[in-house]
């Protein structure tokens, strides 16, 4: 995840220089230049790390329109993302809360510096804030503190939260949020433990 954010900031950082650049250079142009320098940054990369330097069409889409596309190609991309989710076949969405905790706590996996059978974490907590009893957290994200009481811990709920999670984009277009399952960076055991650190009502979330 912390890797994935890094990335994200390098887009967002070099978005920003093409942004400014904006009154002067045409939109196509911008993101020519974007992708090149990204590419030259990453330059010494391996192969697989290069793959993720590789923009989709949901990611053109929304460095084109600087995250703020029209309705119409909102639309679009929600339609195009939510095909991806691939819901739990047992019909179960919740897993273990005390896990989902300890996933939500962790921004270790798919860094440089991590093995790579590493367990990787949501580091949730760098966005949002989860349980009340936490001392910081970030402000990126909406507060998530009793989630799943302000949803009445609904099974309708539960679903649409799982495919936020899965594929953020497929709920908000051009989110900032990782798409953690359409790209396999959390399984869908760990998606299901998040879930219910947001919904069991013993979880400090709801508390």
């Amino acid at each position: 995840m912390a890797a994935v954010l890094a990335l994200g900031a390098v887009f967002a950082g070099v978005a920003s220089i093409a942004a400014q650049d904006s009154k002067s250079v045409a939109p196509a142009e911008s993101n020519e230049r974007l992708n090149a320098t990204v590419q030259e940054m990453w330059a010494h990369a391996d192969p697989e790390w290069k793959k993720r330097l590789q923009q989709d069409e949901t990611q053109l889409l929304c460095s084109r329109f600087r995250n703020e596309p029209p309705e119409d190609v909102a639309a679009s991309i929600r339609a195009r993302e939510l095909a991806t989710i691939v819901y739990p076949k047992d019909g179960n969405y919740l897993g273990d809360w005390k896990e989902g905790e300890k996933i939500a706590q962790s921004g270790r996996g798919g860094q440089f510096s991590d093995a790579p059978d590493a367990a990787r974490g949501g580091n949730c907590y760098a966005c949002h804030e989860m349980a009340k009893t936490e001392m910081s957290f970030g402000s990126l994200g909406p507060s998530l503190a009793e989630y799943g009481k302000n949803h009445n811990f609904t099974a309708e709920a539960t679903k649409e939260t799982f495919a936020k999670l899965y594929n953020s984009q497929a709920s908000f277009a051009c989110s900032n949020m990782p798409r953690f399952g359409v790209h396999g960076f959390l399984s869908e055991q760990q998606i299901k433990d998040v879930l219910a650190y947001l919904f069991d009502p013993k979880s400090p979330v709801n508390k």
